[in-house]
Order: C-alpha cells, then sequence, then structure tokens
C-alpha cells in the first residue's frame, strides 16, 4: 500500500497488545473477529480507564463540591470535548450523551417531532435504514398520524438520487438517513442529500453508528441538524452513545426525560430546566461509560482516523476480490463508495447453516437479518452472511474466512 506523507500504516504488533481478546480461542481455533459492525472490540486503554475511575475517582458528578467529585465531573466532561473534536462540532455543549444510537434518534422522534408534528407532516428515510431508524417514525406514523416516506435504492445498493428529491413536500418535517449502511455499506453521499433537504427548509438527522468508527466525519461541513452514534461501535463500552444537535434545535425542545440532574428549579408549582446538553441528561448518567467513551474516541485519534479509514478500504478491496472468486457466492452491497462491510449468500444454503460451520472455525461473524428486515425483502433474501472489519484486522482474517467458506461448502454440500 502506497503511504502518503502525512499517513501512516497501522502498527499490527501493538493492535495486538491493545486487544488481548483477540489472542484467544474460539471452538479451539485462533479467533477471527469479523463483526465489528454489531459491536467492535475493546482496546485496553478503554477498559483500564473504566476500571481506573471505579476503583481510584469514583463519584457522582455535577452535584458535589468536594474533590473527589470534582475530579469525577471533569472526567466526564472532557469526553464531551473529545467527541466535539472527533466530529468537529462546533461546540461541546452541542454534545448530548445517550445510551445509544437508539436512544439517540428516539429523543429526536419525541423531543423534536412528537412535540411539533402534527397528522400528515412526513419524515423521509430510505429502504436501507437500521430497525433503529425505521420504527421510532413508524410509532409517530402511528399514534399521531405522520407519513413515512421511503427512498428507494438500487440493485447495486446505492440511494436513487433521482426519486429522492421528489419526495418533498410543504409538510416535509425531516429528514433521517444512515451515513453508511450497516449491511451494504454503501457510504451515503448525504452533503449532497442535506444539502437538498435544507433547500426545502427540512433539517436533517443522521445515524452515524456504522461512519464514526471508520471514517472521518466533519458535522459542520456536512452540515447535518442532528448526528447520532453509538460508543460500542467506536471501541467503546456498551450503553454509551452520542447526539449531535444544532444548538438552536436542541434549546427550542423539550427534555425526553425528567427527573435529577437535568432541572434549574423545582417547586410544586412549576420547574424550570437546566441548559443544553443537562436538560437531556435527566438523573445519574453511566459516568464510567462516558468517560471509557472519551477513552475510545482518544484512541481511534491516536491511531488516525484517516490511517483507519485507508487500512480498512484496502482490506476491503482485497476481501471482495477473494470471496467473488467463490463459487455460488454472491455479495449483496456493490455500490461504491463502502465501507468493510461484505454480506454476502450462497447458493442452496442457509446463511446460519454457514454461520456454524464457520463458528467451528473460530471465525465471528454475523448471519441474519440485521435489524433491517425491509432491506433484506428489497434483495429478496431472508438473511445474510456479514463479515465486517475493524481497525485490528488484516489479510490473514480475510485468507481464514475464504478457507472456512470452501471447507462449508464442502460439509454442507
Amino acid at each position: 500500500m502506497l503511504v502518503k506523507k502525512d499517513m501512516q500504516e497501522l502498527d499490527f504488533s501493538a493492535l495486538k497488545q491493545d486487544f488481548p481478546i483477540l489472542t484467544q480461542q474460539n471452538r479451539n481455533k485462533p479467533l477471527v473477529y469479523l463483526d465489528s459492525a454489531s459491536s467492535a472490540q475493546k482496546p485496553r486503554q478503554v477498559i483500564e480507564a473504566m476500571s481506573h475511575f471505579y476503583l481510584q475517582d469514583y463519584a457522582n458528578i455535577h452535584r458535589g463540591i468536594y474533590e473527589l467529585s470534582e475530579l469525577a465531573t471533569d472526567l466526564y466532561e472532557n469526553t464531551r470535548q473529545v467527541i466535539k473534536n472527533l466530529i468537529h462540532a462546533p461546540k461541546a455543549d452541542e454534545i448530548i450523551f445517550v445510551s445509544g444510537t437508539t436512544e439517540g434518534i428516539n429523543l429526536v422522534a419525541n423531543s423534536f417531532g412528537r412535540a411539533n408534528w402534527q397528522a400528515e407532516d412526513e419524515v423521509i428515510i430510505s429502504h436501507m435504514e437500521h430497525h433503529s431508524n425505521i420504527v421510532p417514525w413508524l410509532l409517530l406514523q402511528k399514534e399521531i398520524g405522520i407519513k413515512v416516506k421511503v427512498i428507494p435504492i438500487t440493485d447495486e445498493g446505492a440511494m436513487d438520487l433521482n426519486v429522492y428529491p421528489t419526495l418533498f413536500t410543504p409538510r416535509t418535517k425531516l429528514v433521517a438517513l444512515n451515513h453508511a449502511s450497516n449491511i451494504l455499506g454503501t457510504i451515503n453521499p448525504i452533503k449532497e442529500m442535506i444539502a437538498i433537504a435544507h433547500a426545502h427548509n427540512v433539517p436533517v438527522l443522521i445515524d452515524g453508528a456504522q461512519a464514526v468508527p471508520h471514517m472521518p466525519v466533519d458535522v459542520q461541513d456536512l452540515d447535518c441538524d442532528f448526528y447520532v452514534f453509538s460508543g460500542h461501535k467506536l471501541y467503546g463500552p456498551t450503553g454509551t452513545g452520542v447526539l449531535y444537535g444544532k444548538k438552536h434545535l436542541l434549546e427550542a425542545m423539550p427534555p425526553y426525560q425528567s427527573g435529577g440532574g437535568m432541572i434549574e428549579t423545582v417547586s410544586f408549582e412549576e420547574v424550570t430546566f437546566a441548559k443544553v446538553p443537562q436538560k437531556f441528561e435527566a438523573g445519574t448518567p453511566n459516568i464510567a461509560g462516558v468517560i471509557g467513551l472519551g477513552a475510545a474516541a482518544a484512541y481511534v485519534q491516536s491511531q488516525g482516523i484517516e490511517n483507519i479509514f485507508r487500512h480498512e478500504q484496502a482490506l476491503l478491496q482485497y476481501a471482495e476480490e477473494k470471496l467473488l472468486q467463490i463459487p455460488g457466492l454472491r455479495l449483496i452491497g456493490t455500490a461504491k463508495p463502502k465501507l468493510g462491510v461484505l454480506s454476502f449468500v450462497m447458493d442452496h444454503l442457509h446463511p446460519h447453516d454457514i454461520g456454524t460451520v464457520l463458528d467451528h472455525e473460530g471465525i465471528a461473524i454475523r448471519a441474519g437479518h440485521h435489524c433491517a428486515m425491509p432491506l433484506m425483502e428489497r434483495f429478496n433474501v431472508p438473511a445474510t452472511l456479514r463479515a465486517s472489519l475493524g481497525l485490528y484486522n488484516h489479510q490473514q482474517d480475510i485468507d481464514v474466512l475464504v478457507e472456512a467458506i470452501y471447507l462449508a461448502k464442502r460439509f454442507l454440500g
């Protein structure tokens, strides 16, 4: 691979030390982890940051005037700054901590949508969305009568940009799209799509769960109104995530939940709420998780997100070439550009059966509908196998996968 002057190769000997779980056995075979699109493994730095907090720095935040509480608060709030830098947000107080992408989208659906929309108002999504970016809008459709419009996709797995602009009407209130598909790997032209929406004065929410761990993201350059992603796909802990929102929108939105930590004053007659971001962070938060999220974001930045993207793109090309040489294998999602997600089916063999054989060869790979059943219907398949790449994967992992698929073909007939 060519190395640009400002880029470096990932150091796999160091990465192996950072991810000790990847040195263990799976079914008495060396573990090959190819399920990062579902959840990424955690580097030692994340685990140690959380452990250190519980062992030496633990206290509740935003409440105590004693040193330990002030330290915990600083650690928690520092993550807001780290995330601001990671996604190039204008202000740290536009970063809302949530439990993951799912909660972030639900927060917008209920606080921005339910509070402002009426029957016959419209939300535009696409045919390649994860259930987390489908179901909240369908619930609003059922409960208050909004309409959900769907952007079709091509046979290659790309957004149909000819149809998209025709979906807007004066009743369109939001566009909600993924930055990259969790099944197809397609990197969507969201900057262009955001510009089209804004020409109609329609705000845009972007599901960045699959994008943030693998490619540079600049929310100011994109000019998105909301951007959400999960910590556990960013090599961080489960139960953590981020909602970025433009401050004027967040300030106009009512609280999503109520309780401690998000109020300014309370009496039996009146409640006033804290400013953004605390207004949306009711109750004692997942403090250790947020600290771990900050450590994960810092880890990715230390590796260089451009380096990660370039490495995974080279590995994706290698994997596609190898997989397409297997007779009877068909890739689902061939549109370019795409991230390191390879969904495929085999003639006459069920993905679950192949996945079982691969498991016994030490390979962790996803088989199923991947929380995107409408997309499965679009391609007329009940399920796919999905190999998804992380910064710790290399060509040897692909070679083991290909050899195991040939074994499965022989074994399953």
